[in-house]
């Protein structure tokens, strides 16, 4: 006889996670407008630096979304597809596509009676709505706001609407870590989800502090010298691409595509920590922020030494105090998380009685990035 066992209940597809995606369309949408309006203004102001990278960074991270959605479906479906799907694809329609089949699904599941449609399904077309909206993330809003903090720290007449757009932007990508994570362990059988809302607001508050003072590091650098804030970003980019490969992924099924998509992990990671393989990387995770730590203290140090370099615009020992403060509420808050919120119990089935929750094995979802 085993012992006590923990199970899961699969979750059914609700009108408020139809909803969601129907939210979540909408602000992708006025995403995208957002970016070309500015970029136009941009043209427009004769800012043509400015504008060609906010356009640069928009399309780099338009063609990896476009390039892993239309692989995915490719290895998902194990079928031909018409040309008009490729052509889709190739005019930024792949995350369109997805909300239109996560709500096609939806619908039938919450307002069709008797519907065939699962709930799983369901969730998992939320699943790869999120993960490619972490790439958007990380891609293009990341870079985004850097670009957006240098410019407002140049600036002999900021607003106050700069700075509000630079606050919402860091909540923007803070949430987009915590609704990944709520929904994968939503559709995930395996994995409990996260117990309350203090439990999201605790790694939210974890990954927004984390964040926003490793930005706000990168940006001082920038500001001290560009070349070497690039530098610095290749060096890591390059050390959490070695680490990612010693860790064998395999969430595509193409070589070729996991080679792109370890590339992206390994970007990912230049911002905030993920655990590539749903091991345990504890020894890893601390090795990471302790590394952070030391790499933010250098950077204070230097910009504190040539702080006769910077714009005289920047206020640079509020500038420090913001950083340090930031840094040790997040470490705090990571912390507190795994000591007290984080559901780290794998929910295991009674394989002798047949009970659980039936999963997809092998489950591509399940390699991806967690926390």
């Amino acid at each position: 006889m085993k012992g006590s066992i923990v199970k899961k209940q699969q979750k059914s597809f609700s009108k408020v996670d139809f909803l969601i995606i129907l939210l979540g369309l909408l602000v992708y949408t006025f995403d995208i407008g957002t970016d070309l309006w500015m970029v136009k203004n941009f043209l427009c102001e004769g800012q043509y630096l400015k504008g060609i990278l906010i356009l640069l960074t928009g399309l780099y991270s338009s063609i990896i979304i476009q390039f892993f959605s239309c692989a995915w479906f490719k290895e998902d479906e194990n079928e031909k597809f018409p040309w008009t799907f490729y052509l889709l694809h190739s005019l930024n329609g792949g995350l369109f596509t997805r909300y239109y089949l996560a709500l096609k699904h939806g619908y039938e599941a919450v307002y069709i009676p008797n519907s065939s449609t699962n709930s799983n399904l369901c969730f998992k077309e939320m699943v790869y709505i999120n993960i490619l909206q972490l790439f958007k993330a990380f891609l293009e809003s990341t870079p985004q706001l850097i670009l957006q903090i240098y410019i407002v720290m140049v600036s002999d007449d900021s607003t106050f609407s700069q700075y509000l757009s630079i606050a919402l932007s860091f909540c923007s990508i803070s949430c987009a870590t915590v609704n990944f994570q709520i929904i994968f362990r939503k559709y995930r059988p395996d994995k409990n989800e996260f117990s309350g809302v203090f439990c999201k607001l605790i790694y939210l508050f974890y990954k927004l502090m984390t964040l926003t003072s490793w930005i706000l590091t990168i940006v001082l650098l920038s500001m001290l010298n560009i070349i070497g804030s690039i530098v610095l970003l290749i060096f890591l980019w390059f050390g959490n691409l070695i680490w990612v490969i010693t860790q064998s992924t395999d969430f595509c099924k193409f070589k070729t595509t996991e080679y792109v998509y370890r590339m992206i992990v390994a970007i990912i990671l230049m911002f905030t920590f993920f655990n590539v393989k749903g091991e345990n990387t504890a020894i890893v995770q601390r090795v990471y922020y302790v590394f952070r730590i030391i790499i933010t203290v250098i950077i204070l140090c230097i910009c504190g030494y040539w702080k006769s370099l910077l714009d005289e615009n920047i206020d640079l020992s509020t500038l420090i105090i913001i950083i340090v403060i930031f840094l040790i509420l997040g470490i705090i808050s990571l912390i507190i998380y795994y000591i007290h919120f984080h559901p780290n119990i794998h929910c295991t089935q009674d394989e002798m009685d047949g009970l659980g929750v039936e999963r997809e094995d092998p489950c591509r979802i399940s390699k991806f990035l967690i926390q």
